[in-house]
Parts: C-alpha cells; structure tokens; sequence
C-alpha cells in the first residue's frame, strides 16, 4: 500500500511536470509523501535539471530512481559500514539499474550522468579522506 501511494505520488509529480515545466518537481512532493518519495524527488529534479531531460524521460526514470531510494536510504544509515563500503555498495546500486538508465538517456546524457557519478564518488572520497 505504502509503495502504491509512493508510485502513484511520483507519477502525478511526472505528469504534473510535463504540463508545466516552470515548476520544480521537488516543491510539488506533498509533505506527507515519504522520505524516499522525496529522495528520488529530489534526485529526478538534480538529473532533469543536469542532463536536460525530456518529460518522457522524467516518466520513465522516477520509477527507476523510487526503486533506487530506500536501498540508497539503508546504506548511509547503516552505521556498521565503513564509508568506503558505503561508495562500493552504493555503486552497486548504480550499477544494478544502469541497464534500464542508459535505455531511456541518449548517448551524451549517459555519459553526462557517468562523469557526474565518478565525480561525486571523488568529491566523497576526498571529504572523507580516503
């Protein structure tokens, strides 16, 4: 039930964006959405807004991003993982919905979205010393 209203709540922020692009996503995620509906929000907001993507783009990710954020959520609060198995698990997310990711972006959004991904994983391990 509570996946159902998390699909239902990211399809109806979709379709909302695809009638009015001037609006973010992440300011229409009702307030009793949940963290992880807000989570892939927000990231479905930072890809749009980095890669240019289409509409049909947006509705074909946010499942893919929705399915992605509370395993993403369970990695960084497990407090018994070091912060370089929290990058390697995290990847492995990555690179489990990779196949359906490079379906829907074009070549240069793809590598776009590549070259991001290495840099945040850089920037973590340089803040955190590694």
């Amino acid at each position: 039930m509570k996946r159902r209203v998390v699909s239902i709540t990211l399809l109806v922020l979709c379709f909302s964006a695809l009638f009015d692009s001037t609006h973010s996503v992440v300011a229409q995620v009702p307030p009793q959405a949940s963290p992880q509906a807000q989570q892939a929000a927000k990231k479905l907001e930072k890809l749009s807004k980095q890669l240019k993507l289409t509409p049909e783009q947006k509705l074909k990710l946010a499942p893919i991003l929705e399915a992605e954020a509370p395993k993403l959520q369970a990695i960084r609060s497990n407090t018994s993982l070091t912060d370089a198995q929290k990058l390697v698990q995290i990847s492995a997310v990555h690179q489990e919905s990779d196949p359906q990711v490079k379906a829907i972006l074009s070549p240069q959004q793809y590598e776009q979205l590549q070259k991001a991904r290495q840099k945040e994983v850089k920037e973590a391990l340089k803040k955190k010393g590694l």
